[in-house]
């Protein structure tokens, strides 16, 4: 059944996610036509503004939103399978928190620091971030529970963002600091873009690795180990490509909330429950769903930008409501 269903990722979404890049290049404050943008590609002129705005704001947007999607879907996908929890996503359980936070603090106390280094600090503020919120639950009883962890993770990122922004104010660096935690795609410059992709996409290869030890691992603990997996070397790796893969997506655009709590839950209603296959097609429905999220935020308040965690937020709450009214305090079963 999930090979029949693999087709309609493996044909149909890329034509979608086509049909998206290319609105997205072409409608904006300043619409430009699809022959221009055939121009820019095949013969690039510097002095034509259409073929400008393509290549200095438009194509670094558009693969910005396509790849942190998938990223962002991934890791969500990742924490949902290993923590048989079916609210972890890097937004909620304060992963996308704690890079967004270390970024802030290396914004303001090392202001010349390198694209690079901000990448290495951003996917170490992710592991931070996670380990704070497991740590800080696994001291409560019952804290490990879906519904707990969730409001732990939301307290604990809403502190972290909170202490950020009060030392960004206090530096006067406030405005910079608000893209970070607001995300700010109208900002990307294709260098950031070719360094954050194949950082990123290492974090895609390792989870797509892991795929299989996944899917043991969502079927409990015990039962992993029954079967002989190495449980505590599954979670280190699995810890380690969702802090590559969110690091690297907040480095980029900065914090973009839901992605990776609705994706992996509609691939996993629409191919299988075998990570094989959730893992990379959550990866396809993530850059889809994201850029067709941006594409709206354009023209909400047109011809003003709505920032695009509007978007993601008026469709990820009402889900999160509906999975917490649904499952309740129950654990995720794959």
């Amino acid at each position: 059944m999930a090979s029949k269903k693999i087709y309609w990722f493996t044909f149909v979404m890329p034509i979608l996610i086509v049909m998206a890049a290319l609105i997205s290049i072409m409608f904006g404050t300043k619409d430009i036509p699809l022959s221009d943008i055939w121009q820019a590609i095949v013969n690039f002129d510097e002095g034509n503004l259409n073929h400008q705005i393509i290549w200095s704001g438009r194509v670094p947007r558009v693969l910005a939103v396509l790849f942190v999607g998938a990223f962002l879907a991934v890791a969500g996908a990742v924490m949902q399978g290993v923590t048989r929890n079916f609210l972890a996503s890097p937004s909620i359980l304060g992963v996308a928190d704690g890079s967004a936070f270390v970024v802030t603090m290396a914004i303001v106390f090392l202001p010349s620091i390198t694209n690079f280094q901000l990448v290495l600090l951003s996917m170490l503020g992710s592991l931070f971030g996670g380990m704070l919120v497991f740590g800080f639950a696994s001291m409560i009883k019952n804290g490990l529970s879906p519904v707990r962890l969730a409001i732990i993770g939301t307290v604990i990122g809403t502190f972290l963002s909170s202490i950020g922004t009060a030392i960004a104010m206090y530096h006067q660096v406030s405005q910079t600091i608000t893209m970070w935690y607001n995300s700010k795609l109208h900002t990307v410059q294709m260098d950031m873009v070719l360094l954050c992709v194949p950082i990123g996409l290492l974090g895609l290869i390792l989870a797509l690795s892991m795929s299989n030890s996944v899917t043991v691992m969502s079927l409990g603990e015990d039962t992993a180990v029954s079967l002989g997996q190495r449980t505590r070397i599954v979670k280190v790796l699995s810890m380690l490509s969702v802090a590559i893969l969110t690091g690297t997506a907040v480095a980029l655009v900065g914090k973009i909330a839901f992605v990776g709590l609705v994706v992996p839950h509609l691939v996993r209603m629409l191919v299988s429950v075998d990570y094989r296959y959730i893992i990379p097609c959550s990866a396809v429905m993530g850059a889809f769903f994201l850029t067709a999220c941006d594409v709206i935020s354009r023209y909400i308040n047109f011809p003003f930008e709505t920032p695009i965690g509007v978007v993601t937020a008026l469709i990820g709450v009402p889900y999160f409501l509906y999975l917490i009214r649904k499952k309740g305090g129950e654990k995720y079963a794959a």
